[in-house]
Formats: C-alpha cells, structure tokens, sequence
C-alpha cells in the first residue's frame, strides 16, 4: 500500500511509525524540514522550495506541494492541511473516501471504551493532566496524549480494553470528526484561530464534535458559568453535568471546593497550588470528570466502580496540593529582587492574558504582541486601564493595533518593546517595582519573533535566568 502523509509535525511523524517500514510513502509538507527521513525508493518527499513562510501551518498559497497524493491508496493528513486539499480536490469522492486522519484512525480502533476528552479555549492541557493524575491515584492505567503528551497513534498499540485514555483535543482534531469520546468535557470557550477559521461559529462548530456524536449512556461535562459550553453540551444525547455549580465540584463560598449531591469536602483552594480562578475552574473539571468516572455512582456503566469517598477525597487532595502546573503556563520563573516573573507564553488570546491579568494580584508590567490571528483588544485594553497594570510593553506585528486599543481606553504606561527577548525582558524589569510581577502572556501567537510559543517561553524563561 502506498500512503501519503500531509504533513510532517508529531502526528504526521506518528502515522510513519504506525504503518510502518512494509509499506510505500509520499511525504508532503508546506516546507524542508530537517527531521525527514531519508528519501528512498518507499520513500518519497515533496515540499515547496521556499523557507517556511510566516503564519499558521495550512495558509500558504502555493499548493503545488499537494500535487500527486490523490494516486495513494491511502492519504492522512493533518487537520490544518484540510482547506488546503479542499481548494485542491474539492468535493472529489474518490479522494476523500480515501483520505482521513489519526484522530479518526485512532477512534475507529480503540479497544477501550473509557476515553475521556477535553476540549476548550483554555485550560484543555492542565484540565486533561490533572485528569490523568487523578485517575492513577485511583490505580488506574491511564493513557495520556492528543494535543498534550504522545499522538494518539502512538498510543494505541498499548491500550488495553478496561485502560483509560485521556485526550486534549483541539478545534483541530475535532473538526469534521464523526466521534465523540465516552466522557467529553467543555471548558470556556473564547474566540481562537480566526486566521484558519471562517468565522466564530466554525470554530465554536468544531468544538462541537467532541458531544455531537455521544450516545444516550455518555457523559458531557460543561462549565456552568460559559454559555457556550452549555450550549454545546446540549448538542449531546448523553448525561449532562456541570462543573463550577453542583452537582459537579464548585467553590463553596467559605472557600471550600466541594462535590456531589451531599457536598462532599475536597480541599480549600488556598491548598491548592495553581494561581487564579480559571485553574480553579480547571480543577473542579477535572475532579467533576473522575468523580463521574470512577468515584461517584453512575447507573449508566457497569465499568465504574465507587471506591470508600474518604479514600478516594485523600488521593484527590494528595495530587491537588502538589500539582504547580504546566509549563508555559503561569510558570513562576524567578523571583529577583522582589519581583516575580511568569512565563505564560502558552496563552495566545487576548482572552487568556486577560486571565493571566486577573491571576495575579501585585502591580504588574506585562508584554504584550505578536502575530494577528484576527482578534479584537478591546477587552484586554479595558482590563488593562482597571487592573494593576503599572506598564505594558508591546512587540511584534500587533503592537500598533494593541497600541490603538489602549488609547482607546485612555492607557497611556506602555512602550514599544524591542524585538529581542533579552532586551524586551531588560525593558520589563526597568519598570518593574519591588513586589510586582513581570508576565509574559502575549494575548498573540509567536510567529514572526519565535517560532513558537515554547521558543517564546524559552527565550523568556533565559533572559530572566541570566538577570544579575
């Protein structure tokens, strides 16, 4: 059989390992990539001339790198390629009843049924690991991977029937998929991806799949607080739960994080180690989540077991109060000199600095900017006059319409940042003041300075180390 692999990121890499060396490949990608195997007489690539342009994968105009695949037997491709091989195919049969991708391979040959999945604007990778963590505290073998840990190709030769899996699954993966996962959860859903997207509502679409395709014994878990998720939820003919509001874990208002129908106590959120209300809303998903799974009763599953609550509340404790997160994320890179710097280079939304803002309550200076993926800044722009925002410093190609936001709102403490991490950091702490935080979290993608957003944390996270 000969196979054609759009696309050559980690899941493109996992199809080749999955299939293996008995077949024939014809790898394409947008650009050379030095991690292509060796071309032979079963391998074959294809990629544009050019370096890598700037921008998201699948925007690039010439797509003569496509050319050929439709001659494969088979053709998986990766999900940002897709509007790529619709201009190309179009509504050609005969190509898209061979085409597919890992996300439907990987569905289609499960051997588990328990395979939860997270989807959301922010939150999926901390909500999903914690999930994972959670459920090994019970015991239980747990399989971790989609958008976070390994692709899901890689997982499933080692899946065994009664295991676990846990998916971060992005608007990516889900879009045009015809499954949903046993237990789906919905975090806040924000505006993403506009630069692939068409609009809002294709992007809130895509979130949709991981309910739409459930059945009557399913579970769709959703944020009480955000409309979307509901909304999307209701999509599901299965069991739906909220979190953030009982029956599903909430915070109490003395503090308390709590669950089930009688309340149960879990642990103060003053315990936990994560900052701000939205991993307080991350935490409560994830506890709502394996409550359901494994520590509450549910008549619908005979797969369910429901452990003594006191011991399974100690281990849900035991892994809140020592769990500091993911990288990238609200990471606490050094105090120096009474002020703390955070990397959140993971958040690309104006919608996610917003939520890095709030988490942090000293003064803080925060850079702002990168590439545009189609957002507005108003909101962050007003968040930014009524917080204690002391300065902001704006890069990359956003910072004159982020510059335009502020003055909107009358914000006049920010400067036009260098484009070099070292600089932009000395510029931050040059405003900073003892007991304020210095936070990278762009409300933008990397491209352009980075070439992405863990080479922007990285970068960050060493200028900061070598302050003196």
């Amino acid at each position: 059989m000969r196979i054609a692999i759009v696309g050559w990121g980690l899941e493109g890499q996992s199809v080749y390992r999955f299939f293996g060396n008995k077949h024939d490949y014809l790898i394409v990608n947008e650009h050379q990539r030095d991690d292509f195997p060796l071309q032979s007489e079963k391998v074959k690539l294809q990629y544009l001339p050019q370096d890598k342009p700037t921008g998201m994968t699948g925007t690039v105009e010439d797509l003569s790198y496509l050319e050929g695949i439709d001659s494969c037997d088979k053709i998986i491709y990766s999900v940002v390629a897709f509007k790529n091989l619709q201009k190309v195919y179009g509504n050609d049969k005969s190509f898209w009843d061979k085409a597919t991708t890992i996300q439907h391979i990987f569905f289609a040959s499960c051997p588990s049924p328990n395979i939860i999945g997270v989807t959301g604007t922010k939150g999926k990778g901390t909500t999903s690991t914690l999930i994972a963590k959670l459920l090994e505290a019970e015991g239980k073998s747990v399989h971790f991977g989609g958008n976070i840990g390994l692709p899901v190709l890689d997982l499933l030769p080692k899946i065994k029937p009664t295991d676990w899996v846990v998916l971060e699954l992005t608007n990516f993966q889900l879009f045009n998929l015809p499954y949903s996962p046993h237990i789906a959860i919905c975090l806040m859903i924000a505006p993403e991806h506009l630069d692939w997207h068409s609009d809002m509502d294709e992007y809130v679409m895509a979130k949709a799949n991981i309910f739409r395709h459930q059945k009557p014994n399913d579970l769709a878990i959703y944020l009480a607080t955000d409309d979307k998720s509901k909304e999307l939820a209701n999509l599901s003919p299965g069991k739906k739960i909220p979190y953030y509001s009982g029956p599903g874990a909430y915070v109490r208002d003395d503090g308390m994080i709590v669950i089930g129908d009688n309340g149960a106590e879990v642990i103060r959120k003053s315990e936990v180690k994560l900052l701000g209300e939205h991993n307080l809303q991350n935490i409560c998903a994830a506890l709502t989540t394996v409550y359901q799974a494994v520590g509450g009763i549910d008549p619908f599953d005979k797969l369910r077991v429901n452990p003594e609550p006191a011991k399974w509340i100690d281990k849900a404790k035991a892994v809140l109060s020592s769990f500091n997160g993911l990288e990238h994320r609200l990471e606490l890179v050094r105090s120096l000199q009474g002020i703390n710097y955070y990397d959140d280079s993971f958040g690309t939304t104006p919608d996610t600095a917003i939520v890095a803002i709030r988490a942090l309550s000293q003064p803080k200076v925060i850079i702002l900017g990168g590439s545009d993926k189609g957002a507005s800044f108003d909101e962050l722009a007003k968040v930014i006059k009524e917080t204690e925002v002391r300065h902001a410093i704006l890069i990359g190609k956003t910072a004159p319409k982020i510059e335009q936001a502020l003055k909107r709102q009358q914000f006049t403490d920010y400067s036009i940042g260098p484009d070099k991490m070292p600089a932009i950091v000395a510029l931050a702490r040059k405003h900073a003041k003892e007991g304020d935080a210095v936070l990278l979290s762009t409300a933008c993608a990397s491209f352009g300075l980075f070439s992405d957003y863990k080479d922007r944390g990285n970068q960050f996270k060493a200028a900061v180390n070598s302050l003196k």
